[in-house]
């Protein structure tokens, strides 16, 4: 079987080992930042032949015992050292829409990272110097800091505002962006590995980053180096601003020390607290907090799925089997200001992160683990893709990718579900003689709201449940919303706390065909003595 065959059948490439530039290898080696204007040849093949040389050796630990200085700052102290605005990267180069600023190391940043610029085909060390910094209202004396430190990370920025950043990576292997509200959010990763098993996470960590000016003055070119105790990585992000929107497509070659049980291939995290259809915490006086407010997928027979996130009260891990997905992401539909109310950190704004696959990837499953969170500032959700095939040490896994970080999520063509309600189940006025759990989904677009919405006998919704039986439901016009509005209870079993599985989707009743994308959800019914019947004690 030749690469071509491997990347049909999996969505993976195959044995071919790439020589390691030496250059590049000593870059690795080398414990000092190295002299600018100084270069070592680079390509993008010789990175991924670096990759796979350091994922033969033995891992080394790249963090390190920062300078008692930094050691301790508080967040407003970190915060405070600003890098020079006068310094950036190409900041003297008039053909450069794009910046780069770099991050001190401190806080919770503890790993140096070593950052590079491409020129004529060779890197050249960016040295760390403490006069790029302005420490003035940080209580840090850059006297009792050691040259050659080493950056945290970086921040990029586009001629369209020099003040904001529109993406910044720093930490592990984290990176985020803004579209065009210019506002922050969830957060990607370039790998996760073994994300919600008993064991404890890894962390992957790009360790170094080299950047490239390119022809096209709308695009920049970043390449980055990942280490782990498990895989090595080799990573270029090829960088554009359009719309407003962030642009990145990304080229992964991933080369594993050791069997890994479950890769997170372009890993998504976010988080969910308080929500119209999720309200277990919800004692602030906001309505909803939340930087994304469900999981999009368009798999690979064509269907689009929209699951709502919860914020669960234990742990919780689902797998959506799939095969060539087409795309998936963590998307912030609700972009109302009124279901915030938040002045300050305008979660309406937040961007939408949809991934969508370049070749075949082959069998596997976008996986999604919600994590209880009493707190906004905890990312409690995380969604990747997870190859089937397992992961080996010794091989190679190549994936391609586009990031697009947007306030216009993918829309279906059919009608997207817009919001989702829960609550008590019954029928008002009349004493409920048994527990059930109601749910109410709103869909909205596509055909069912081209001019004339269907009349309330033309749709007809079609449910399923893994458990439990199904009443009271309906399927009827929304006008408030040019939409349509589907209602069910749901009656839990007695004495099984096993969570229940729904799917639902509205029909056209002549012939079939589905109007709405497929929404599914996932239920944990309350213990016996929580099913409180609530009946008013006049009925």
């Amino acid at each position: 079987m030749d690469r071509r065959d491997v990347l049909k059948a999996l969505g993976l490439f195959g044995t071919a080992l790439l020589p390691a530039a030496p250059a590049l290898a000593r870059a690795l080696e080398a414990p000092g930042v190295g002299r600018e204007g100084r270069g070592e040849p680079f390509s993008y093949a010789g990175l991924k032949g670096m990759a796979r040389h350091f994922a033969g050796r033995p891992w080394r630990d790249p963090a390190k015992t920062l300078p008692k200085a930094i050691r301790d700052l508080t967040w407003d102290q970190y915060q405070a050292l600003r890098y020079r605005p006068d310094h950036a990267l190409w900041a003297d180069r008039p053909d450069a829409d794009f910046r780069f600023q770099f991050f001190h190391l401190g806080l919770h940043f503890k790993t140096p990272v070593k950052i590079h610029e491409i020129v004529d085909g060779e890197a050249r060390p960016i040295p760390y110097r403490t006069d790029l910094f302005d420490f003035s209202d940080s209580d840090v004396d850059p006297a009792d800091l050691p040259e050659g430190l080493g950056f945290a990370g970086f921040r990029l920025l586009h001629h369209s505002d020099w003040e904001r950043d529109v993406a910044a990576f720093l930490g592990a292997s984290y990176f985020r962006a803004t579209s065009a509200s210019r506002q922050f959010g969830l957060s990607a990763r370039g790998l996760a590995v073994n994300t919600a098993l008993p064991e404890p996470e890894e962390f992957p960590e790009f360790t170094h980053f080299w950047f490239e000016h390119l022809p096209d003055p709308d695009q920049v070119r970043v390449y980055a180096f990942l280490d782990s105790p498990s895989v090595t990585g080799a990573y270029r992000f090829t960088i554009a601003r359009e719309k407003g929107d962030l642009i990145m497509d990304v080229d992964a070659a991933l080369y594993p020390r050791r069997a890994i049980e479950r890769l997170g291939v372009a890993p998504l995290t976010s988080m969910y607290q308080v929500g119209e259809n999720s309200r277990r915490v919800a004692w602030d006086w906001r309505p909803e907090i939340h930087d994304s407010d469900g999981l999009g997928m368009h798999t690979g027979g064509g269907e689009w799925l929209w699951r709502p996130l919860v914020n669960p009260p234990q742990l919780r891990f689902n797998s959506y089997s799939d095969d060539n997905p087409r795309g998936f992401g963590l998307l912030q539909r609700d972009q109302d200001f009124d279901h915030y109310q938040d002045d300050g950190v305008f979660y309406e704004r937040r961007p939408s992160l949809w991934v969508e696959p370049r070749g075949d990837w082959g069998k596997g499953a976008v996986q999604l683990v919600e994590i209880p969170t009493l707190d906004e500032t905890f990312d409690n959700i995380v969604a990747f893709w997870r190859p089937e095939e397992p992961v080996q040490a010794g091989r190679e896994y190549l994936f391609g990718y586009r990031l697009s970080w947007t306030g216009r999520p993918p829309r279906p063509p059919l009608a997207r579900c817009v919001a989702t309600r829960t609550g008590l189940g019954g029928v008002v006025g009349q004493p409920r003689e048994h527990f059930s759990w109601r749910f109410v989904v709103d869909f909205r677009g596509g055909p069912i709201s081209a001019g004339e919405l269907p009349g309330m006998g033309e749709v007809e919704p079609v449910i399923d449940s893994s458990a439990g039986r199904v009443e009271i439901t309906s399927a009827r016009p929304l006008h408030e919303i040019d939409g349509y509005r589907a209602m069910f209870d749901l009656v839990p079993p007695d004495d099984d706390l096993t969570p229940i599985n729904l799917r639902l989707f509205l029909k056209r009743k002549s012939d079939g065909a589905p109007l709405t994308e497929t929404w599914i959800y996932q239920w944990s019914p309350p213990p016996m003595e929580e099913r409180d019947l609530r009946n008013p004690g006049h009925l």
